[in-house]
């Protein structure tokens, strides 16, 4: 993965962009764009985008299961479908809920597979980091309890002073310049993904300020 901008394609079952083809054309966009990277959830998605792309790939699979909080590529069964994809880098869930075995795991079972940390936290960061994970990605920051109120600046800037591996910026860095910003701290790359790629949610930013003076 070269420094720079990773487009995140993605939509849930729920999302009107929801389809495998479309998440292909948005792929073709961002290599226009210029993104070096790009980052999809489900072996269905990636399998589409690797047909038109000529781009690293971080790959994840949401799925929640009962009475667990990580739905980031959760389990090894979301883990062992995704490697059969040949995905460059694969992303999981790293904060505190996820269990210390299942990622030191992940090394152990898959030796020559890259791995991301999605965290929310600076002593998650840190965790992974010592856990040898190859990416630290800020992705989980203001979406668990432990992060509610955190500063995606500060863990971004406290990371990237403490952690041996690579660190990505990833987590409502919504404009060019917050992601000019997170580069110029040191980040290695900078994922954005619902300001590029999911329109609805960006017609309700316009939208909301256009009512909020009507």
């Amino acid at each position: 993965m070269n420094r720079g901008l990773i487009v995140s394609c993605q939509a849930l079952p729920e999302e009107p962009l929801h389809s495998s083809f479309i998440m292909g054309r948005l792929a073709i966009a961002a290599l226009e764009g210029g993104a070096v990277g790009i980052r999809a959830n489900s072996t269905a998605d990636i399998e589409e985008i690797k047909k038109h792309v000529d781009l690293p790939i971080i790959g994840i699979i949401k799925k929640e299961y009962p009475n667990r909080k990580p739905y980031i590529t959760p389990t090894f069964a979301e883990v062992d479908a995704l490697v059969k994809t040949g995905v460059e880098i694969i992303a999981v869930d790293a904060t505190m809920d996820q269990e210390e075995d299942f990622l030191r795991m992940l090394f152990m079972k898959y030796p020559t597979q890259k791995f991301m940390a999605d965290i929310s936290t600076i002593d998650e960061g840190l965790r992974a980091d010592e856990l040898g994970f190859h990416y630290i990605g800020t992705t989980l920051i203001g979406y668990t309890p432990q992060s509610r109120d955190a500063d995606k600046f500060m863990v971004l800037e406290q990371l990237i002073k403490q952690c041996n591996h690579p660190v990505i910026a990833e987590g409502n860095f919504n404009t060019p310049e917050q992601a000019a910003k997170a580069i110029q701290m040191g980040a290695y790359a900078v994922v954005v993904g619902s300001a590029i790629t999911r329109p609805q949610v960006i017609t309700k930013w316009f939208s909301d300020s256009v009512h909020a003076v009507l």
